[in-house]
């Protein structure tokens, strides 16, 4: 593995390039891109796949999202669904200057909030030949969606606007959280929803915890993300092979029909839904009874399509 810089307009994105065994730097080899889930980083369940998918013969690049992690790019702690999906485009610039990358076989594949940011570039992005998406969330319907309350994106949208306005005046920027911090604030608050026990057991304790993912957010550049439709014109834009890959255990984050969603508004004339068995959203992350299904069917996929 070999830490890389590429550049996403003015900043600098972090990633880590691996190549496989034996690797020859005189051939040419299949590349596939590996985003990461809203809140996460490139060390964690995205960097965990893509080291299994380069033993199994492909060059794969990781990447921290522009304004996150090791990357490069202010304010901090920005999720910005147009800069995520520029990443994804910048990273083919990237493998398109790498002599052993073969630029007509280049894949994608994103897990959770990243797997919508991946479908979404490859709509305008054909240098990707293959999708996949594992347990793939449209950030736009869950922020859109909120507390489930008929205003809840209305409201949630003056609060920004309010504080857009109070840092304008010269406050300070505020900075929330994705999830509970911990088993006892999440307890404390009243929250039993899967997805977000499981998110804390494994973004807030030793199982997935990264110090480039700090559970920090920006609430002040949320207003983009309202608008937001991972999925929009997939129906007409999104025609590569694609994968996508569930669990059946379905939670607050939606992936289950999301990605159900995406399987049925994809154009693609080869598509594929597998549906894990007995998995939750996070058990996909990187528990290997679930993971490892997951793999077989993308070997599968990637080696039929790249």
């Amino acid at each position: 593995m070999e830490s890389v810089r590429f550049k996403n307009r003015s900043a600098d994105v972090a990633a880590d390039l691996r190549v496989p065994a034996g690797f020859d730097a005189k051939k040419k080899y299949p590349a596939i891109v590996c985003g990461h889930p809203i809140s996460s980083c490139k060390e964690q369940t995205s960097g965990l796949y893509a080291e299994r998918l380069t033993a199994l013969g492909y060059v794969t690049l990781t990447f921290d999202a522009s304004f996150q992690g090791e990357s490069g790019g202010e304010p901090r702690y920005l999720e910005d669904p147009a800069s995520r999906v520029e990443d994804f485009r910048c990273a083919v610039d990237y493998l398109v200057t790498l002599d052993y990358v073969d630029e007509d076989r280049i894949g994608v594949l994103g897990i959770c909030g990243g797997g919508g940011y991946a479908a979404h570039a490859a709509m305008t992005d054909h240098r990707f030949r293959a999708v996949a998406t594992v347990v793939a969330a449209n950030y736009g319907r869950i922020m859109r969606e909120g507390g489930l309350t008929p205003h809840a994106a209305t409201d949630a949208l003056e609060a920004i606007g309010r504080q857009r306005t109070a840092e304008a005046r010269g406050a300070e920027p505020q900075i929330t959280t994705y999830i509970p911090n911990s088993t006892e604030e999440r307890e404390k608050a009243g929250i039993s929803d899967i997805d977000i026990v499981n998110a804390v057991e494994y973004y807030r304790t030793p199982r997935g915890q990264s110090p480039n993912s700090p559970n920090k957010l920006r609430f002040s550049g949320l207003e983009a993300a309202f608008g937001f439709d991972a999925f929009h014109l997939a129906e007409v834009l999104l025609t590569q092979p694609l994968q996508v890959i569930v669990g059946d255990v379905p939670g607050g984050f939606g992936s289950y029909r999301d990605g159900f969603e995406l399987f049925d508004r994809a154009r693609s004339d080869r598509k594929d839904i597998f549906v894990v068995p007995g998995a939750s959203h996070y058990d996909l992350y990187d528990k290997p009874k679930y993971v490892n299904q997951a793999l077989d069917r993308l070997e599968s996929f990637f080696g039929e399509n790249l």
